[in-house]
């Protein structure tokens, strides 16, 4: 099974990568085999915590700064296609950015005021902050990690103020 997490993980990446961010704002996912059980069993890897730990915000000294991070410590990115209240990352994007779904709260060095959430085409909730839908990237393993940090140019973390930080992470950037 985790053999085939792992062939799925790096066939997914592959196609999700190119998929998000690649294009402008409007262009859909390249034509792909679907995500299936095994990207949803990768995000729930990426992010295994106790019911309501992952919605807590907490900030995170990094290499590119003060960001903003789950309750497990987990790197939190924002998309600059996406837009007030509305989400463009679906599809095979989503294997590679998985969503945090839930209302979100206020962990220490966290504004309570930037908080917020939208609801996703599936009906599902995804948590915000200053506005900006909160994703995870697929490849960060561990709390620290800030591989998705400047992706396509168009994936990044966000200040504690809400804004993102568009500076690329050093190249070894995997830890706080």
């Amino acid at each position: 099974m985790r053999r085939m997490k792992t062939a799925a993980l790096v066939l997914v990446l592959g196609f999700g990568l190119a998929a998000c961010g690649s294009g402008g704002a409007g262009d859909e996912p390249p034509d792909s085999a679907p995500a299936g059980e095994e990207s949803s069993d990768m995000a729930e890897e990426t992010t295994d915590s106790a019911p309501g730990e992952a919605t807590m915000l907490g900030v995170a000294s990094s290499d590119v700064g003060d960001i903003v991070v789950d309750g497990t410590g987990m790197t939190l990115y924002m998309f600059t296609q996406d837009s007030e209240g509305m989400s463009a990352c679906s599809g095979d994007c989503l294997a590679a950015w998985p969503p945090l779904e839930g209302e979100p709260s206020a962990g220490e060095g966290v504004d309570e005021s930037l908080l917020g959430s939208i609801e996703r085409d599936d009906g599902s909730t995804q948590a915000t902050y200053g506005g900006w839908p909160l994703y995870y990237f697929a490849q960060d393993a561990q709390p620290g990690d800030l591989t998705g940090q400047g992706v396509n140019e168009v994936w990044y973390a966000l200040s504690p103020a809400g804004e993102p930080i568009m500076e690329a992470a050093p190249a070894d950037a995997s830890g706080y």
